[in-house]
């Protein structure tokens, strides 16, 4: 068979079995995405209906790949294919069958963005005190509880040890009830609903087994215990089984993934068989040599050898630099001249990082040498300010009762309704059990509010319902545009003198052309087409991988990809690894697989960079270089002199250029007892100032982190 033909033997043998399940073990740039891609069709070519084929990945980018893949293969017939991630898999399921769990089919999907809002908001309505908790880590605790499985009942009964976590119950309780008043669910309930669901309605989960006859899951090593316990529900003793991934590469147990899951495959599902993919693809011997090194050090792992027939390849460069600056310069010095050694694109080149605050000096020195990039993870066009403001208003359009859509427009373009007038309408919708956009309908009865305002509001609640009226009259794009335009947003920007505005105008048209795009490739789409997609959208999948850029992102957001030429920026101890003490081995390994993970995206050349000082937290940080490199082949890597610009007078004078006096940071004034916002630590109270100007040093109380000192220089605060 021709599906078979370009397969080597272990991937072949990995295609053809189907009589059980099957752990495929995938090592870094062994085919993974072929071998799946195959199997699917050729099980297609042996009797299996398309409709009849379940296929889970994380992202969007993957699923959509796949599919072209299959298409190529086995022709239009793979459309039939449910193939998608996760969460848009299950949210077609959940609305489906919303009015089992008494939510509406046209239900909002809240992002982290959303959620936060909402809790703010719940935080307000408990009159908790304000310095006791941040939306943030309140929004990651509820999170990281769902990823578990731990419900507001279940917190109740067994992690309830201090006040804290009394108030904490009381949040996570009142904000569950919010989304169901909402008619909303947030990321987390798209994986626990459904399980929800299969319990209390078993023919419903009899029903989609019953449709089904092969699961295929991508990445099996970053499931949680909820996508765990959904393929456990979903597959029977008639329903074949095939998970692919590679425990060396499940780098996700901050956010719920568990790594026993592809560990324990042959325990959870009797009969099966693991089949390992050894050979690579993609990197050259001597990269490949230099990560198993290091990953061999991990105890807890599936064994396997990973080799390549490629030829053996530059070493492995490591960097040694004197701070962060430095280490920009280095890189992009090295970007031009791999660009001219090897005839390459921009676009063949990415600079990893740990944290996603590494980005703003590597951004200036680029800028510097005009090189152009992109950056993977930064603020996603769909969680843009202005982006998200439009997309509030087709999120009321599409559920009204979306109380927090609602809230957030209320006075986007500028409509004079004040956080008081605003206090007493919520008031009032809760006094008398009705939603918001109810209470704006019956503004008059609201009489706290003031006549001038009361009006504003009724025009406002009659423009959104012409609007509801005209969403199913209307096209998508027809509809968005009309109301883009009658709210004169564009035109708004357009005049502002706000030099930022004119990319907010940008955005909007960009919006507008997405819509517009949309609409031609589905034929009759609605508003709910439209959301469910965006909402489900991450930021690699908004990758461009045409324009002629270096990529920057972290290495979390790396996972899948390959490049030519790859930089591993920040190897210092406490940067990566992340933490200076590690409260257990597991934590360690999963660092040393995440370093694992950024040394194979390398197909060519992998540089390693680390800087002798680097400014973090405010502070001069002086750490030792990463033990990963340690750990590498020696005869693997190469130790490389600093280029270009020498220390002293010359070097400042550079850096000076570059960055600007001061380190590019804007020159702030700030005042005992101001609240303040810090990239890492969060949000915090000015407590006392020692010294002026840049140099002050600054002690804040942090609300999640404590007491920390920093310089006024360094300390990159926003005043909120």
């Amino acid at each position: 068979m021709k599906i078979l033909k370009s397969l080597n033997a272990a991937q072949q043998e990995a295609v053809e079995y189907t009589k059980g399940p099957q752990l495929i073990i995938a090592g870094a740039g062994s085919g993974k995405t072929k071998v799946l891609t195959h199997k699917i069709a050729y099980l297609i070519e042996n009797g299996y209906e398309p409709s009849s084929i379940l296929a889970l990945t994380f992202t969007n980018k993957a699923a959509n790949e796949m599919k072209d893949r299959i298409k190529k293969l086995v022709g239009k017939q793979a459309s039939e294919i449910l193939m998608g991630t996760f969460h848009s898999v299950f949210a077609r399921i959940l609305r489906e069958n919303s009015e089992k769990l008494g939510y509406k089919a046209n239900f909002s999907i809240y992002d982290r963005d959303d959620s936060v809002q909402l809790v703010s908001h719940v935080i307000e309505e408990l009159n908790i005190p304000g310095d006791m908790f941040s939306p943030n880590s309140v929004q990651h605790r509820i999170s990281n509880m769902k990823n578990h499985m731990v419900t507001v009942e279940d917190f109740r009964q067994n992690f309830m040890d201090t006040v804290a976590d009394e108030k904490f119950a009381d949040i996570y309780e009142h904000y569950d009830k919010r989304l169901f008043e909402n008619n909303a669910m947030d990321f987390d309930d798209l994986l626990l609903k459904p399980l929800e669901l299969f319990e209390r309605y078993p023919k419903v989960a009899s029903r989609y087994r019953g449709r089904t006859r092969y699961i295929l899951v991508d990445e099996y090593q970053d499931t949680n215990r909820a996508q765990y316990n959904l393929i456990k529900m979903m597959t029977s003793s008639r329903i074949k089984v095939t998970v692919v991934g590679d425990d060396a590469q499940s780098i996700y147990a901050w956010r719920g993934a568990d790594i026993s899951n592809i560990l324990d495959f042959e325990k959870d599902f009797p009969n099966a068989k693991i089949f390992k993919l050894e050979q690579n693809y993609r990197s050259t011997q001597n990269i490949l040599r230099a990560a198993n090194s290091v990953i061999a050090n991990n105890k807890n792992q599936i064994q396997k050898n990973l080799w390549t027939e490629r030829e053996e390849g530059d070493k492995v460069s490591v960097i040694r630099c004197s701070d962060e600056k430095d280490e920009a310069y280095q890189i992009s010095k090295r970007i031009k001249q791999e660009v001219q050694k090897r005839k390459l694109s921009l676009s063949d080149i990415a600079i990893l990082y740990r944290t996603n605050s590494q980005s703003r000096a590597l951004e200036d020195a680029l800028r510097r040498e005009k090189i152009p990039y992109q950056i993977i993870g930064g603020v996603e066009f769909y969680r843009r300010k202005e982006v998200k403001d439009i997309i509030a208003y087709l999120r009321v359009l599409a559920n009204p009762e979306d109380e927090e859509s609602l809230l957030r427009i209320m006075n986007f373009p500028q409509r004079g309704i004040g956080n008081t007038s605003i206090e007493k309408m919520l008031a009032f919708s809760r006094r008398l059990n009705i939603s918001f956009l109810t209470t704006m309908g019956r503004i008059f009865e609201v009489i706290e509010v003031k006549e001038r305002i009361q009006k504003n509001v009724k025009q406002f609640k009659l423009l959104l319902d012409k609007y509801i009226d005209l969403k199913d009259k209307l096209s998508l794009y027809e509809l968005t545009s009309a109301l883009v335009d009658e709210l004169g947003i564009l035109q708004l920007y357009k005049e502002s003198k706000n030099k930022d505005d004119m990319n907010r105008y940008y955005n909007v048209q960009e919006l507008l052309n997405a819509i517009r795009e949309f609409t031609r490739a589905n034929k009759g789409a609605t508003i709910d087409d439209f959301l469910a997609e965006v909402s489900l959208v991450s930021g690699v999948d908004q990758m461009d991988d045409k324009s002629n850029m270096v990529t920057l992102m972290t290495v979390h957001s790396a996972k899948g990809l390959e490049f030519p030429v790859v930089f591993v920026t920040g190897l210092e101890e406490d940067l990566f690894p992340i933490n200076q003490r590690f409260d257990s081995d597991a934590d360690i390994e999963e660092e040393r697989r995440l370093f694992y993970v950024a040394c194979t995206r390398a197909k060519d050349k992998l540089y390693l960079t680390y800087a002798r000082s680097r400014y973090r937290f405010g502070e001069v940080a002086y750490q030792d270089r990463s033990r990963f490199i340690d750990e590498m082949d020696p005869e693997t890597i190469v130790e490389e002199r600093q280029t270009g610009v020498r220390s002293g007078r010359k070097r400042k004078a550079y850096y000076d250029g570059l960055y600007g006096e001061g380190d590019g940071q804007e020159r702030r004034s700030y005042r005992v007892g101001s609240r303040v916002r810090h990239e890492i630590f969060g949000e915090g109270k000015i407590m006392a100032i020692d010294g002026s100007g840049d140099t002050a040093k600054i002690t804040i109380n942090f609300e999640d982190h404590g007491t920390k000192r920093l310089i006024a220089k360094f300390a990159n605060l926003t005043i909120i």
